[in-house]
C-alpha cells in the first residue's frame, strides 16, 4: 500500500491509499538488479491482478524488470474516494503515484504496459513523463474514438441510462460480462473469483460506474478534449512500441489497433487470431514482452543486430532488376504477352494484349490509381481473377509503388475477413461479387471495381472509382521505388492454422523471378501457361507470354486436359506451371483429348508442379502428356518459393542403378532435391523433445528442422511479431517449419511439419514417412499420422481415408489394421498401435497436401478412449 497526496483537481490536497504490487523484494532477494521499470496499468473493470505474469516473468537472471502493477482509485484494492475521476484526473492520479514510488527519477528506462482504458490514461501519463518513458507496450486498448463511428455494442449497452446504473455498480453484470471474455474456454474459477474479489458490493463497483459514464463517445462528453489531445500528443512520442491484441475482441476491434499503428507507425505488432478482450488471460503475453525488451535493450546490438547484417550482406550481393523492367524494355514490342482464355469456351481465346498494349495499359492504370489517390506504400487488395486485368493491375501498382495485397478466395469467407482486417487494406480493386462481399463482410479499404458498373451499383457498393474509366495513357506515372520498399503482401493457404500475410519487398520479390529464371532458364520467348496461380504473376517479369486456362483457380481441380492443351495451343507454350491437383484432374481427363490436343503439348519441354510432392505413377501419367517436358517438382512456400528442385529424370535415374533406396518410397519422406539458384539449406537438429537446436548442419541423416536462406525469402510477417521472431531466431535464416535432412548425395527429404513430430514411446517420429508407407496398402487412398497419448510416452495411430461409400467414421476392421500396421513396420520400422478409418477427410481438415493433424490427434484420442467424437473443425 502507499499513501499518496493527491494533485487531482477533485480531491487536490487529499491522501489517498493506494494498493499495487511490485516485484522488487523478490529481486533484491534474489541479487537481482533491474536493467528497467514496467509500469503496468490496468482498465475497467480489471486490477493490476491482470500482470501477474508479468511480475513474475521480470524475476529472470538474464533478464531482470522491475515491474510495478497499480490499482487505479476506486478500483482493485486501492481507496474507494467517492468522487467521480474523468480521464485528467486519472492522469494525475498515476502520476502522483508514480512521483510517490520513484519513477519520476530514476535513472532505469521506464516503460508503460496497459490494457483497456489504462492505454489512454498511461499514454496520457507517458507525454508527461518523456523524459524517463523509453517504451511503449499494450495490448487491447484505444486512444481515440471517431465521434462518426458507433462505439462497440457492448459499450453501447453499457452507455444507456435505463441500463448504466443497474448493470455496472447494482450489479456484477458488467463485471461478468467483462470477465467472460477469455476465449479459451473462459476463466478457470479461482482467476474468475480473485478478478471479482475487490467488487463483492454495489459500494465498491463505484468505480466500474464512473469509469464506463466517462467514455469519450462524442465531442459532449467530459473527457473527449483529453482524449483528442493525449491521442494527437503520442504522434511526437518517438519510443519503441509493441501491441499485443486479441482479435476476437468486440470492444476494442481491429479499427483501434489500426489507429494506433496510423499514430505510432514504430510499433510492433503481434495478432492473436484466437485471443479475445482479456489477451493477457488468453495468451503468454510476458514471454514475448519480455523477448522484445531483450531485443530494445539488451542485445541490440547482437542477436537481432545479426539478423540485420546478414540480410544485409545478402543485399549487397544481389542485385536488383525491378519486376516492371522487362515490361517497359519491351514498350515497343508487337508481339504477344498475355492471352486471355473465354471463361465459357475452354477452347476460345477471349482476348490478347501484345507487349506494347500491355505497357500501355499498365501506364493507363497507373496514371488512374494516382488519380484515385493510391500512393506509394498503400496497400491495394486485388480481387480479380488471373489473366490480362490482374496482370495490369499487379504491374500498375508496382510502378507506383504501391503494396499489392493478394489472398486466396479459397481461404472462404470467414479467412478472407480474418486475411484483410489484418492486412488493413488502404484500397480494394474487385470485380462485382468481390465488391458485394467486401459490403456484406466490412472488407476495409476504399473501393474500385475492376470492371464497368451502372451508377446505381457503385454508390450502392461504395465504389468511388472504376478501372474502366482509366483513361490517361501518358508515361508520366512516377517510377521511382527503393529494393527495400514493401512490394506485396501474399498471404498462405490457411491449411495448417490462421492464413499469415508474407510480406515481401520489391528486392525480394524480385528475387523470385530471379531464382526461377536462373533455375529453369526462362527468358524472353518461352511460352508460359500458368495454371497455378502465384507463377500467373511472374509471366511480364521474365518476359514471357503467358496465358492461365480457363479453370478455377481457386479450384485447381477443375483445370482439364482440354482446357490446359487448348491454352497451350493459343500461345505454343513452352512451360507450364500446375498444381499437383490440377495434374491429377489433367490425368484422370486425358483420355478425351483428340489428336490436335494431344500434339499441342507435345512443344512442351518444361513442367513445374509446385505445391505437394506428386507420385511416380502420376508422373508418369503427366509425362504420357507432354512426352517431350522434362518434369520438375520444385518446393518451396509462401514464404519462399523456390527453395529446392528435383526431376523426374533424376528420380527415374536414382531408380534405375539402385544407389538410392526409398527415393520413392516410405523410408525416408519425400525428396525435393537440392537448392535452387541463390538458396542455401541447413538443418537444425530435433532434440529428445522434438524441439530444434540452435546449431546447423549439412550432415547427412540428421533430421532436423529445414532452415533457408535465399534473396527471395520474405521479409517479415505481417503484424504477426512473435512468428517473425520464431522464423528467424537463426540470424540471416528462415526457419520454414518444415522438418527433414539430406541424403548422401546432398539431397533434401521432407518429413513433415515440426508442429507434427510425433513425441512417442518409440522416439521422435516424424509423419510423412509413416504416411507414405500406409498409403501403399491397395484400399487407402490418404493416410495421416499422429500420436496419441502424453508426450515422451504417446503411441502412433494411422488414420486412413478409404472409401466415401463407407458407412462410418471410427476404427479400421481388423484386416485393413493388420496391413497398414504391417506395411508401415515393414517401411519405417514404426509399430502403430491403432488404426483409424474416415470416410473422406473435410477440406477444411485435409487441404491438397497439407493436414491439420492436431485437430486429428484431438479426435483420435477420444475415440480411443471410448467418447463420441465427430471430425469436424
Amino acid at each position: 500500500m502507499a499513501q499518496v497526496i493527491s494533485s487531482a483537481g477533485v480531491d487536490a490536497g487529499h491522501t489517498r491509499t493506494w494498493h499495487y504490487l511490485d516485484n522488487q523484494q523478490v529481486l533484491r532477494e534474489e541479487g537481482l538488479e533491474p536493467v528497467g521499470i514496467i509500469l503496468a496499468v490496468h482498465g475497467n473493470p480489471t486490477w493490476s491482478y491482470l500482470w501477474r505474469s508479468v511480475l513474475a516473468a521480470g524475476i529472470n537472471a538474464e533478464n531482470p524488470w522491475r515491474v510495478i502493477a497499480v490499482d487505479q482509485l476506486d478500483m482493485g484494492f486501492s481507496e474507494r474516494t467517492g468522487t467521480v475521476r474523468r480521464l485528467a484526473d486519472r492522469v494525475r492520479d498515476l502520476g502522483d503515484f508514480t512521483q510517490h514510488v520513484g519513477l519520476d527519477n530514476t535513472d532505469l528506462p521506464v516503460v508503460i504496459l496497459a490494457h483497456d482504458w489504462g492505454g489512454l490514461i498511461s499514454l496520457g501519463w507517458a507525454l508527461e513523463h518523456r523524459d524517463v518513458v523509453e517504451a511503449v507496450a499494450l495490448t487491447n486498448t484505444a486512444v481515440f474514438h471517431d465521434q462518426i463511428e458507433k462505439i462497440p455494442a457492448a459499450l453501447q449497452l453499457a452507455l444507456n441510462p435505463a441500463i448504466h446504473g443497474w448493470g455496472t455498480q447494482k450489479s456484477t453484470a458488467f463485471l461478468d460480462v467483462t470477465l467472460h471474455l477469455a476465449q479459451n474456454g473462459g476463466l478457470d474459477s479461482v482467476v474468475y473469483k480473485t478478478y471479482a474479489a475487490p467488487y463483492r458490493t454495489a459500494e465498491l463497483r463505484a468505480g466500474i460506474r464512473n469509469f464506463v459514464a466517462d467514455i469519450p463517445a462524442g465531442e459532449a462528453t467530459a473527457s473527449y478534449t483529453d482524449m483528442v489531445r493525449i491521442a494527437e500528443g503520442i504522434r511526437d512520442l518517438h519510443v519503441p512500441a509493441f501491441f499485443q491484441w486479441g482479435t476476437k475482441d468486440p470492444v476494442f476491434q481491429r479499427r483501434y489497433m489500426a489507429d494506433l499503428q496510423e499514430r505510432m507507425p514504430q510499433a510492433d505488432v503481434h495478432r492473436y487470431e484466437n485471443a479475445s478482450h482479456l489477451v493477457a488471460e488468453d495468451e503468454d503475453i510476458a514471454t514475448p514482452l519480455f523477448h522484445w525488451l531483450e531485443e530494445q535493450f539488451l542485445w541490440n546490438h547482437t542477436g537481432r543486430q545479426a539478423h540485420q547484417l546478414a540480410r544485409e550482406e545478402q543485399q549487397l550481393h544481389t542485385d536488383f532488376e525491378p519486376m516492371i523492367s522487362e515490361v517497359l524494355q519491351r514498350a515497343s514490342d508487337s508481339s504477344l504477352a498475355v492471352v486471355d482464355m473465354d471463361s465459357r469456351n475452354e477452347t476460345q481465346i477471349a482476348s490478347t494484349l501484345s507487349w506494347a498494349e500491355l505497357a500501355q495499359d499498365i501506364n493507363r492504370v497507373a496514371n488512374g490509381l494516382e488519380a484515385t489517390g493510391v500512393r506509394a506504400g498503400d496497400r491495394v487488395n486485388l480481387m480479380v481473377p488471373p489473366g490480362a486485368k490482374l496482370t495490369t493491375l499487379i504491374y500498375a501498382c508496382l510502378k507506383i509503388g504501391a503494396v499489392i495485397v493478394v489472398a486466396d478466395t479459397g481461404l472462404g469467407a470467414k479467412g478472407l475477413t480474418r486475411a484483410l482486417k489484418g492486412a488493413r487494406p488502404d484500397f480494394l480493386v474487385g470485380i462485382r461479387p468481390a465488391l458485394v462481399a467486401a459490403r456484406a463482410m466490412g472488407w476495409p479499404g476504399q473501393k474500385i471495381a475492376a470492371d464497368p458498373l451502372p451508377a446505381v451499383a457503385r454508390k450502392g457498393l461504395g465504389v468511388i472509382a472504376s478501372v474502366a474509366d482509366f483513361s490517361d495513357i501518358s508515361e508520366n506515372t512516377s517510377y521511382s521505388v527503393s529494393p527495400e520498399d514493401d512490394a506485396a503482401v501474399l498471404y498462405t493457404s490457411g491449411s495448417t492454422g490462421p492464413a499469415k500475410g508474407v510480406v515481401y519487398t520489391q528486392r525480394q520479390i524480385s528475387g523470385m523471378r530471379d531464382a526461377i529464371r536462373h533455375t529453369y532458364g526462362l527468358s524472353a520467348g518461352t511460352g508460359l501457361v500458368a495454371g497455378f496461380a502465384p507463377f500467373a504473376l511472374l509471366g511480364p517479369a521474365l518476359g514471357a507470354t503467358s496465358v492461365t486456362p480457363t479453370m478455377d483457380v481457386t479450384r485447381p481441380k477443375t483445370l482439364t486436359a482440354s482446357a490446359l492443351s487448348a491454352a497451350a495451343a493459343a500461345i505454343d507454350a513452352t512451360t507450364i506451371f500446375a498444381s499437383p491437383a490440377a495434374l491429377m484432374n489433367v490425368v484422370r481427363t486425358a483420355n478425351n483429348l483428340s489428336e490436335d490436343q494431344r500434339n499441342a503439348l507435345k512443344s512442351v519441354d518444361l513442367l513445374l508442379s509446385a505445391g505437394a510432392p506428386l507420385a511416380v505413377p502420376l508422373l508418369e501419367a503427366v509425362q504420357s502428356i507432354v512426352p517431350q517436358a522434362s518434369i520438375h517438382t520444385p518446393y518451396g512456400m509462401t514464404e519462399a518459393l523456390p527453395i529446392t528442385d528435383i526431376s523426374f529424370e533424376e528420380i527415374k535415374s536414382a531408380l534405375a542403378d539402385g544407389t538410392e533406396r526409398g527415393l520413392t518410397g516410405a523410408r525416408d519422406g519425400v525428396c525435393v532435391g537440392r537448392a535452387v539458384h541463390g538458396a542455401e539449406i541447413q538443418i537444425a537438429p530435433l532434440d529428445n523433445e522434438g524441439e530444434p537446436l540452435e546449431e546447423t548442419t549439412t550432415e547427412p541423416g540428421i533430421t532436423g528442422e529445414i532452415v533457408v536462406s535465399a534473396p527471395h525469402v520474405k521479409d517479415r510477417y505481417d503484424t504477426l511479431w512473435v512468428t517473425e521472431r520464431l522464423s528467424t531466431a537463426t540470424p540471416g535464416w528462415h526457419h520454414t517449419g518444415d522438418v527433414g535432412h539430406f541424403d548422401e548425395a546432398g539431397r533434401l527429404w521432407v518429413e513433415g511439419r515440426l508442429a507434427h513430430v510425433l513425441n512417442t514411446s518409440q522416439g521422435v517420429l516424424t509423419p510423412v514417412a509413416m504416411e507414405q508407407a500406409a498409403e501403399e496398402v491397395p484400399v487407402v487412398r490418404r493416410a495421416a499420422a499422429v500420436a496419441v497419448g502424453p508426450a515422451g510416452s504417446a503411441t502412433p495411430v494411422v488414420i486412413v481415408e478409404t472409401d466415401p461409400r463407407a458407412p462410418q467414421d471410427g476404427r479400421a476392421n481388423s484386416a485393413l489394421t493388420a496391413q497398414v500396421r504391417q506395411r508401415v513396420l515393414q517401411d519405417t520400422g514404426i509399430e502403430v498401435s491403432a488404426v483409424l478409418q474416415v470416410r473422406e477427410h473435410p477440406t477444411d481438415i485435409r487441404h491438397n497436401s497439407k493436414i491439420d493433424r492436431p485437430l486429428l490427434a484431438r479426435w483420435a484420442q477420444k475415440l480411443l478412449s471410448g467418447q463420441k467424437a465427430k471430425l469436424k473443425k
